[in-house]
This record gives C-alpha cells, structure tokens and sequence, in this order.
C-alpha cells in the first residue's frame, strides 16, 4: 500500500501526541500542520519535522498532497473543519466528541457518504486491540451473563477554558463522559431503554460532573460518572452472574483482570505494547480509505450517532444548551 499522506488542523495538545506517534509509524507520513497561527504552526512543523505548516486550514485542505486530515479542534469546531475538509475531497478522522449534537453529526456523514469519503470519529479506545480482547473474555463465558457494568473517568482539568467555555460545547460529558458512553455501548450495546441523570454545573453554565444510568433490554444497566474536578481511578467494572471483570483506564485499556465467585483473580490480560494507543486508529483509517469505505467498522457511523443521540437527550434533561445551537 502507498504510505497514506496526512494533515492535522489544530495544533494543540492531542495534535502533539498524535504527531508524535505518525511520526513513528511506518505506513504513513505526516504531510502538513495547519494553525490559525503561521507561527504556531511553523513552530509545531519544527518540534516533528513535518515538511508543510499552513497558518490557516483553508490552505492545508486545497494542498493536493494531503489525502487523510485528523481534526483536533475544539468539539464547536467540528462539524464546520469537517465539512470544510469534504468538500476539499480529504478524508477525515474527527477528535471525539464527533460533533456538538447530532444533527451536526448527521450533517457530516450525510456528506462524507455522498462524495464517497471515510469519516470516522476518533474514539481510539474503539480501535486498541484491548477492545477486541474484553470482548473476547466477555464471550468466553468465564463471568456468566454481564447485567450490570459501572465506569468512572474524572480528570482535574477545569482550569483550561476550553473546557469550560459553553461557546467551545466545553463540559464534562462532551470530552470525558463520551468515553464512559462507549465503554457501555462496547459491552451492552446502543439499545438503551431509558437514560436518568444528574448534574452539577460550572459558573459558565457547562456540566462538572455528571452520573449517567442507562437501561437496556434484559434487565442490563450501566452506571457512568464524569468530571472535570476531581480524580477518578479511571475503571470500567463488569458484574456477570458468575463473576466479574476490572478494566483499568476506560480512556487507554492498561488491563484486564477477571474474577470468580469468590472475588479471586483468575485471568489477567495485559495491554500489548503500543507506541501511544493513537496508532490503531490511523491503521484503521489507512485500510478503510484502501478499502473505499466511508465507516471504519470498528467505530460505525450508527454507533457515532447513537451515543451522539444519548448526549443530547442528556444536555436535554440539563438544560444544557450551547450558544450556537
């Protein structure tokens, strides 16, 4: 396969890990970095020698070079780079959140499917290896029927204003919480049948915190906490009706440990090596795009939507409404 040619649009912190790890993989080449700012961009082409900085994204997506662009802008933002990439013929991998809502999610695909283009939500959990396996030990029987599951991501970030700024679609849930929502559809699956919330809001009107419970079909549950105050250890629990898993780190799967009966480990699965975890979905893109599909099977465009769907009804039960929408 050609090496896969590809731009970032936004050049902060995730475009530096993500930078980092392109740089590292063989099968692509990261082309070009474009920034509101030349300088900014001038300075982060220097940090990982990438040949091409544009000092706005208009330039970068008319660059016939560049065939993949990876958007790693604020969740506001998403939905207008996006579209701006399609009609320029780039595929695109958008940061998580997809969208602010899921219309404009709807919007973005529409569009990707129509030009016949790969767009994929950048959920890189969805894409590890580490996803496949917790399937794999859940299939095998060894924790009986999984009914209930909890999982838990808070960081103390509240200090940076993208996070708190309703105009950026800031708030725990969008950047945090979506992980703990994916955590749930990876085990139950999107077939929720009822969804209660609570929330604590910031002074700008955002979510700090949340707890989520979810309902799905056969008495499952799923219970989900976020925020952006304090610490959390960062586990997704599994209870089966013969024993139960601990997975550590929802937001980059560490391990896995099973237990039995008698709450005594009896697996332990560890994470394969990695040079970040942000490869396995730049692999992924890399062979949809080879393969002409618009969807990277293991982040599907209905599951995007779906848990878009759940947001929303969320912020709904919040009143939680950004001011572009």
């Amino acid at each position: 396969m050609d090496t896969l040619k590809i731009g970032i649009i936004g050049a902060g912190r995730i475009a530096s890990v993500l930078a980092d790890t392109m740089v590292r993989m063989p099968d692509v080449e990261l082309v070009g970095i474009a920034s509101r700012s030349l300088e900014k961009a001038q300075e982060f082409a220097e940090r990982f020698s990438i040949k091409k900085a544009y000092g706005t994204y208009e330039e970068m997506v008319k660059d016939p070079e560049i065939e993949l662009v990876y958007i790693a802008t604020p969740h506001s933002e998403h939905c207008n780079h996006a579209k701006l990439c399609l009609e320029n013929g780039k595929h695109v991998l958008c940061e998580k959140s997809f969208a602010a809502n899921v219309a404009q999610a709807e919007e973005m695909i529409a569009m990707a499917e129509d030009k016949k283009l790969l767009i994929t939500e950048a959920m890189w959990v969805r894409y590890m290896p580490m996803a496949k396996t917790i399937k794999e030990v859940l299939n095998s029987g060894v924790i009986g029927e999984p009914m209930t599951l909890t999982a838990n991501l808070c960081y103390l970030v509240s200090d940076k204003p993208r996070l708190i700024k309703p105009e950026l679609a800031g708030g725990a849930l969008l950047d945090v919480g979506v992980y703990t929502l994916n955590f749930a559809s990876l085990i139950f699956g999107d077939e929720v049948t009822d969804i209660k919330s609570s929330v604590i809001k910031t002074e700008t009107g955002v979510d700090a915190q949340n707890s989520i419970t979810l309902c799905y079909p056969d008495g499952k549950m799923a219970i989900l906490n976020s925020s952006l105050q304090v610490l959390s250890d960062r586990q997704g629990i599994i209870y089966g009706t013969k024993g139960y898993m601990v997975i550590e780190n929802i937001n980059n799967f560490e391990s896995i440990k099973v237990y039995d009966k008698d709450r005594k480990v009896i697996e332990t699965h560890e994470r394969p090596e990695q040079i970040s975890g942000y490869e396995y979905q730049i692999t992924a893109s890399a062979e949809a795009i080879k393969n002409g599909w618009t969807e990277c099977p293991q982040m599907p465009h209905k599951t995007t939507l779906d848990i878009m769907k759940i947001m929303d009804e969320l912020r709904n039960q919040w009143g939680l409404r950004y001011p572009f929408e």
